[in-house]
């Protein structure tokens, strides 16, 4: 338990909660620990991307690792790009701006999930009974979700934390009753806890200082763990 002075020191690294429809305010400390936490990851995502390419064997893989390996770029890129903004003092009074970015930062999330998926639905003969209605399922669920990001940004906030939850874990469902080598299935599993635990942090802006920088650490130790197990079972 925190004594009263050891909780007021921490209150200084974050703002109030969120009002309604609004998004969180960072501190300074906090945006610049939202831009390191994935900036720094830029780079291994792009080496990890160059490395899928020069691994690749033919026409598929080559396809995986294009869809797959440019979304681990965007998606670090487009959260850093995005927390920089709110980082500095002239960019971050542009709204639009910063709204655009805050929109994308959300809206890639989808994408990146529908990416990840990608690599098991294309590459994995033991699911391919069922691997192209949960493909078309998951990238037109990842657009819808782009969609309704673009369209009610931070007005329903639990509703567009559930459609994260959905879009990444419902697809993987029938692939179950099909799956029959389970090569990658426990890292895929274990990833797919980190990333569900690190919800946690992704909700508590204003109750847990630097949540946000929290949640950045678990997703990169679940793409990781999920970037592993596409090289090694799969190409």
């Amino acid at each position: 338990m925190y004594s009263m002075n050891e909780a007021d020191k921490l209150k200084r690294y974050m703002n109030p909660r969120a009002k309604p429809g609004e998004p969180y305010q960072a501190t300074f400390p906090e945006s610049v620990a939202n831009v390191i936490t994935h900036a720094i990851f830029i780079v291994p995502a792009f080496v990890g991307f160059l490395w899928m390419l020069y691994i690749s064997s033919d026409f598929n893989t080559r396809i995986v690792a294009w869809i797959y390996g440019s979304s681990l770029v965007i998606v670090f890129t487009t959260s850093t790009v995005f927390h920089a903004i709110t980082l500095s003092k002239d960019l971050s009074r542009r709204k639009s701006l910063k709204t655009f970015f805050h929109v994308g930062d959300r809206a890639v999330i989808y994408l990146f999930i529908a990416s990840s998926y990608t690599p098991w639905l294309i590459l994995k003969e033991d699911v391919q009974k069922a691997a192209t209605p949960v493909l078309y399922t998951v990238w037109i669920s990842a657009i819808i979700g782009i969609l309704y990001q673009y369209t009610f940004h931070e007005q329903y906030k639990f509703l567009e934390t559930l459609l994260y939850v959905m879009v990444g874990l419902l697809p993987s469902l029938p692939l179950i009753f099909v799956l029959e080598d389970s090569s990658g299935l426990w890292e895929m599993f274990i990833g797919g806890v980190v990333y569900i635990a690190g919800i946690v942090f992704f909700k508590s802006d204003g109750r847990i200082p630097f949540a946000h920088a929290i949640w950045h650490c678990f997703v990169f130790v679940a793409a990781a763990m999920h970037y592993g197990a596409v090289c090694k079972y799969l190409f």
